[in-house]
């Protein structure tokens, strides 16, 4: 389970630590990709396979299957611990979640995110005026 928020400092060669309690879930890999609000997400290899599976039986005569799959799957890189418990984020990813230095990692209970600390700061600052509607949005989804 991943939950928490935690900063840490992502040094020149782009390699950043992940929370001893993270690391305990994950085992040596996990997958890195693009999250969908310009942040990362990481998923324990179990719930990537899941959702592969998931992505794999939708139909790629459709533009927008084929868009989702570009979107996740391109960008996607495994990474590994090295023995001071950082990852390395390749370049690509950092350029998409905009991740220079300071570093947000987020849980999300199932998998977890990497935010650049300015935009979770605004994200936090949306979110915190939104409760009401937050919770409406729950009820509406059976929640």
């Amino acid at each position: 389970m991943f939950l928490g928020e935690f900063e840490h400092i992502m040094d020149d060669k782009g390699r950043v630590a992940i929370p001893a309690r993270y690391r305990e879930s994950l085992g040596m890999r996990f997958v890195l990709t693009k999250g969908f609000d310009e942040c990362l997400q990481a998923f324990p290899q179990p719930m990537w396979d899941a959702l592969a599976a998931k992505i794999d039986r939708l139909p790629i005569g459709s533009p927008q299957v084929r868009h989702a799959r570009r979107f996740i799957f391109a960008a996607a890189a495994e990474v590994e611990f090295d023995r001071q418990g950082r990852i390395l984020v390749p370049q690509n990813l950092r350029d998409y979640a905009g991740l220079v230095q300071e570093v947000v990692v987020t849980g999300m209970n199932s998998y977890f995110e990497l935010w650049s600390a300015q935009r979770w700061r605004s994200l936090q600052e949306e979110l915190n005026g939104s409760g009401t509607s937050i919770a409406e949005q729950m009820a509406d989804l059976g929640i």
